[in-house]
């Protein structure tokens, strides 16, 4: 039976992380697979630089589209697929490899998720994570100062030249394609429970129907 498939997008500091961090929490490894778009970022020579010459991460083309969008077509269709985990050219961290294996629920998350025409057409449920600008401004802070060991000037530099304008051109306009948006201005708490609790229904319904 093919598994239930369940895009999360949202600007950069919206909570994505977060959010799939502790939703993953309430399921299993059998039930639930999370893959995430950051695997896919091409090398850092293949990225494209902005007048200033700065490396720009923030653009679809950074993606390996053709790679992503085949790999999540290769679970749904039972297999399983490894990933070198993408490290954000920290050299502080030794990347892992991942492994994906086919779940009845298979979550894809990223920034271009819903951008991306061929995985769009692939989700049964949309959903979009809000969450005021200055907000996700301070988060991006500190997350990169912190995890990835950027330079703020650096970080305020991207987040006003790539991030923002990636934001209001390839995700924002998606929004009104979500099937449901969760408002993560100050938690997260209930929009949490509303998926975990159709998770939970779902498996449930599925594990009723005769093999």
């Amino acid at each position: 039976m093919r598994p239930f498939i369940i895009g999360i997008t949202g600007g950069s500091g919206s909570g994505k992380t977060t959010f799939i961090r502790t939703l993953r929490e309430h399921f299993s490894e059998e039930q639930l697979c999370v893959i995430s778009q950051d695997d896919y970022y091409r090398p850092k020579d293949e990225q494209k630089s902005d007048d200033q010459g700065i490396t720009n991460f923030d653009l679809p083309r950074s993606i390996d589209k053709k790679a992503f969008i085949q790999d999540v077509g290769r679970l749904i269709k039972g297999e399983i697929v490894e990933r070198e985990e993408y490290t954000f050219n920290n050299e502080r961290v030794q990347p892992k490899m991942l492994v994906f294996h086919p779940t009845p629920i298979i979550i894809v998350e990223g920034l271009f998720v819903f951008h991306f025409k061929k995985m769009r057409r692939q989700l049964d449920l949309k959903i979009y994570l809000h969450a005021k600008e200055n907000l996700k401004v301070i988060r991006r802070i500190k997350r990169d100062r912190v995890e990835r060991n950027y330079p703020l000037e650096d970080v305020l530099y991207r987040y006003e030249n790539h991030v923002l304008p990636a934001f209001e051109k390839y995700i924002k306009p998606y929004q009104d394609e979500a099937d449901l948006i969760i408002n993560n201005n100050t938690q997260l708490h209930m929009g949490l429970r509303v998926v975990q609790g159709f998770l939970e229904h779902y498996l449930e319904d599925q594990s009723s129907l005769p093999q």
